[in-house]
């Protein structure tokens, strides 16, 4: 698998780069200071095709292979903020494709087609104030009254938050544990709802993260996602694209800082000779080219799994793993190349250096991956 990428690939990558770099990488500072981006960018996104590029035709989707999912994922690295990157994903590959995979037409109607086209923003609402990535314990409750469910509770961590038309819930319908949880689609205009808190978070200031407050919200039957009381074997489905699209982030984002380096250490002068002309950096830089090249072969293989649609939990779970804590090593040692001027806003390195920390945190810890793996290779 040397190229994995057709012609109709490549030429997709392009529209996406064209449209990254004249509507998103002018405003990446901007929208950083002002810890949003405009809603007008789902809707441009949607038109383009970026949210339905895997999903249902039927529904405004595209029905297209996920190396394309890649290479969108690719391409908005160059955006150069992280946080609206990862409120664009979560419309498209996180919060979407369970319904896309599982829900009913009505749901798909409802839901699933005004998201793809941009008009209704979407979220992902699994973790709680004290749940994370436990899902099985997760404690908002959805009480049965009749056709309806009425749902108590709180959401925390959820991207796109403040402004979602409807979110993909994680709600406990059932009795302790993994067997009692379902999932629903919820709109937000329902009687009870309530965004508690925006998080001022330390990175991807631009993607809005709320807690989400349920005080006996009424919703019909007719909402629920899939089989009662199956909801966590979805939401794990659900986390490998998640993650995948983590690791991918992780491995496109390294290379632009490789990028960003290479072009600072040409111009920089230090004692009388560019940054690049002393051996100690070039070094540096080219052991992190060699390690990050390891990580996207070992990325594209979980893709070309996942694309094959057989078991990659071992793979994607090796990937995050991998190309996250490359990504913590790589940002810090890039930012120190540039000396003072990668602590400050206005460089990119400053702003990825804080943004990628949450790909080891973020739809699955490192040390949650290291469990998985573990349990997998039988110890």
């Amino acid at each position: 698998m040397l190229n994995p990428f057709t012609e109709e690939h490549e030429a997709f990558r392009k529209t996406v780069r064209t449209f990254v770099e004249k509507e998103m990488t002018p405003h990446a500072l901007e929208w950083d200071r002002a810890g949003i981006f405009p809603r007008e960018l789902f809707k441009k996104c949607g038109e383009l095709g970026f949210f339905g590029i895997n999903h249902d035709p039927a529904y405004g989707g595209s029905g297209l292979d996920y190396w394309y999912v890649t290479a969108l994922t690719e391409e908005l690295t160059r955006s150069r903020n992280a946080g609206v990157n990862m409120a664009l994903l979560v419309q498209g590959q996180m919060a979407t494709p369970i319904i896309n995979e599982i829900g009913t037409d009505e749901q798909k109607r409802e839901f699933l087609a005004p998201a793809l086209a941009g008009e209704k923003i979407a979220a992902l609402g699994i973790s709680e104030p004290g749940v994370g990535s436990d899902v099985a314990n997760l404690q908002t409750t959805a009480r049965r009254d009749g056709d309806d469910y009425v749902i108590n509770g709180s959401k925390m961590w959820i991207t796109n938050g403040t402004r979602a038309d409807f979110i993909t819930l994680g709600v406990r319908t059932g009795g302790p544990g993994h067997e009692g949880v379902t999932l629903v689609t919820f709109p937000t205009d329902v009687k009870g709802f309530s965004v508690s808190k925006k998080l001022d978070k330390v990175g991807n200031l631009s993607s809005d993260t709320a807690i989400l407050y349920f005080e006996d919200c009424r919703i019909p039957r007719r909402y629920v996602l899939g089989e009662e009381n199956q909801g966590f074997y979805h939401i794990m489905t659900n986390f490998q694209g998640e993650r995948l699209v983590g690791a991918l982030s992780a491995v496109s984002g390294m290379d632009r800082m490789i990028e960003d380096a290479l072009a600072y250490g040409k111009e920089r002068q230090a004692f009388g000779k560019p940054l690049l002309g002393f051996q100690v950096w070039r070094h540096k830089l080219v052991e992190h080219m060699a390690a990050i090249e390891a990580a996207r072969r070992l990325t594209y293989h979980a893709v070309a799994l996942f694309n094959a649609k057989e078991n990659a939990v071992r793979e994607i779970s090796m990937s995050k793993l991998f190309a996250g804590d490359l990504a913590q090593r790589v940002a810090y040692d890039v930012q120190q190349f540039f000396g003072g001027m990668g602590y400050i806003e206005e460089t990119h390195i400053a702003r990825a250096w804080r943004d990628i920390r949450l790909i080891t945190i973020g739809g699955g810890t490192s040390e949650v991956m290291k469990e998985i793996l573990s349990k997998m290779s039988g110890f």
